[in-house]
């Protein structure tokens, strides 16, 4: 480190406690100072998480009845489909044994209505539409494969099933997940939780697509902390109509939550702070003197805002603070014996050098 050569100059206007730079080892030292003035804070929240698909758009597409699959429409997970499309076909002995009992019933439908609409409603509870049971009806030919028909559009994210195999009612055969608008979801920290509200907006980045930034509301904060990574969910939901997002990318965001309790309070850059335990002190530019004279001042800080803070209290609005060579400021003090981050009280120190058995 190299030596700063501080200024000698001596007065009675200089606190004894405080450090004096001429303007060369200001200007060696790189230190220089800011006026301390009242702010709006907003603190900078950075979240990270994934994209997820919405689970309200999932759907399990199941069989109504068992049987044999005789042939896949779907033959490999990531396959799009539409709504109505036709994914398998199933050979189910009770559909065609209650197909011929529907036959039978239609013949005697006039003289037994009540036989005849119970055949009808048997095929109802297997989700055959009246439309088909009345071309079954009109056909007078029993079916033997059955359509299963997908209930809405997206991509296969499982299949379940392969050819030949045998079912039962009920049975998930594919899941299919709509990804016209997904899910981002991020982990927020219990130190964060209390700046983030439902209706932030939140501005992000993909991994995956650098370059590009999107933005949403947060709709959703979980209100259950996860007991091993002690985080919580908070969710975005983003239309996705062109496709670009896909789940398990992985996001960075970004909340700039403006903090109205602390409304018009004193801000002061991180570079300006030093901690040791739980002091945190600032040097302050003495007022109405020509050199640049610091003292060390202890202040209560508020919460960060990214790379500055809210001060509680310990400095006023107006004062001229060190922001840069903070280090510097504070490594001369302690050279010259006065009040440092290490160094709280002077006197003190003066006494314990005093000491016997103490001289060099």
């Amino acid at each position: 480190m190299e030596l700063i050569l501080l200024n000698q100059y001596k007065g009675d206007q200089i606190d004894s406690n405080a450090v004096v730079f001429s303007k060369e080892a200001m200007e060696l030292a790189n230190v220089s100072t800011s006026i301390v003035s009242n702010q709006k804070p907003v603190k900078l929240v950075r979240l990270y998480g994934k994209v997820q698909a919405d689970e309200r758009l999932l759907q399990n597409q199941t069989a109504h009845v068992s049987g044999r699959i005789e042939k896949l429409f779907v033959n490999f997970t990531g396959e799009p489909v539409r709504q109505g499309q036709t994914l398998a076909l199933i050979y189910s002995p009770e559909l065609v044994t209650a197909q011929q009992e529907l036959l039978e019933t239609a013949k005697s439908k006039q003289s037994q209505p009540e036989i005849y609409e119970a055949a009808k409603e048997k095929l109802r509870q297997w989700m055959l539409t009246d439309s088909q049971i009345a071309r079954i009806e009109s056909s007078g030919r029993v079916k033997n494969n059955f359509e299963v028909v997908s209930n809405t559009s997206g991509i296969v994210t499982a299949k379940r099933v392969s050819t030949g195999d045998h079912i039962s009612e009920g049975e998930v055969l594919f899941e299919v997940a709509n990804l016209s608008s997904v899910w981002v979801l991020f982990d927020a920290y219990e130190s964060d939780l209390n700046f983030l509200h439902v209706g932030n907006t939140i501005s992000f980045t993909l991994q995956a697509l650098p370059g590009s930034t999107f933005t949403g509301k947060i709709k959703f904060i979980d209100p259950v902390i996860d007991p091993v990574t002690r985080v919580a969910k908070v969710r975005v939901e983003i239309n996705n109509s062109v496709g670009k997002l896909k789940p398990e990318m992985y996001a960075t965001g970004e909340v700039k939550a403006n903090l109205n309790e602390f409304h018009n309070k004193l801000v002061v850059p991180r570079s300006a702070v030093l901690w040791t335990g739980k002091r945190s002190i600032v040097y302050v530019k003495q007022p109405n003197i020509k050199d640049a004279v610091f003292k060390m001042r202890e202040i209560e800080l508020g919460p960060m805002l990214g790379n500055s803070y809210v001060v509680e209290s310990g400095i006023k609005e107006g004062e001229e603070i060190v922001t840069d060579g903070t280090f510097s400021v504070d490594a001369a003090a302690q050279l010259a014996g006065k009040p440092s981050m290490m160094n709280r009280n002077e006197t003190k120190v003066k006494k314990e050098s005093s000491m016997p058995g103490m001289e060099m």
